[in-house]
């Protein structure tokens, strides 16, 4: 199923592919749906790859390959595929995503903003709490909660503006997406890895360079465990 916008959006992008040979920019195509900030296309985007319509190509400027449409937008590409619209502005959440709502719920502090980007100042007080699905968290661990500031993790699923539910924890394995403490003075949400005694801090977006620190200037202060998102 596509929504209206996930629908618009495509045959945008589409259009602009046929007539100038390359995609869109984001800036552009939150312009054509008349969206406020460009995390909205982000997801639009996430949802279009997630259902086979489009392809990202790693490395790449405007980077947007459109592998099929459905055949309220060409008759000819998909062989009787037709999707159903949604009515409205609603993005489907990911497949795996559940419900806040259901089941127990525990309450988290949220400390505030993590920059998925440019490191911004460490966080250390309580802005709300934010309720989660208590399969979420760890009976015998501290969890919190953080604000996600940025988009260099959008390749992991993770946008500006969702709330991040962290383990509070000083350890990290090789691939864990952690919040770091850099230098006793930035935090930052990132992939980490150890290579001998560097760090590295990865984004998941190729317009951002890995981070590489000596290991003493990097402080794990917990580890990702899951994701609270608002439509």
């Amino acid at each position: 199923m596509l929504t209206r916008k996930q629908l618009e959006l495509l045959d945008f992008i589409n259009k602009r592919v046929t007539r100038d040979g390359v995609p869109p920019s984001f800036d552009e195509m939150k312009d054509a749906l008349s969206l406020r900030s460009k995390s909205g296309i982000h997801r639009l985007i996430t949802a279009l790859e997630e259902r086979g319509f489009i392809r990202r190509l790693a490395h790449r400027a405007r980077a947007i390959e459109i592998i099929k449409l459905p055949d309220t937008l060409d008759k000819g590409t998909v062989g009787g595929f037709k999707p159903q619209v949604i009515e409205g502005d609603k993005v489907d959440p990911p497949r795996d995503a559940m419900p806040v709502a259901l089941g127990h719920a525990v309450e988290l502090p949220v400390m505030g903003r993590i920059a998925a980007g440019t490191p911004i100042e460490a966080i250390s007080e309580v802005s709300h709490n934010v309720s989660v699905p208590g399969s979420m968290v760890d009976a015998n661990a501290h969890h919190y909660a953080l604000e996600v500031k940025g988009d260099s993790m959008i390749d992991a699923g993770i946008n500006d503006g969702d709330v991040v539910v962290i383990r509070k924890t000083s350890a990290a394995d090789n691939g864990d997406i952690v919040v770091a403490l850099v230098e006793g003075h930035e935090a930052t949400l990132k992939r980490y890895r150890r290579k001998g005694n560097m760090i590295a801090l990865e984004a998941a977006n190729p317009a951002y360079e890995t981070r590489m620190l000596p290991d003493d200037k990097v402080k794990v202060q917990g580890r990702l465990v899951g994701l609270i998102r608002t439509y």
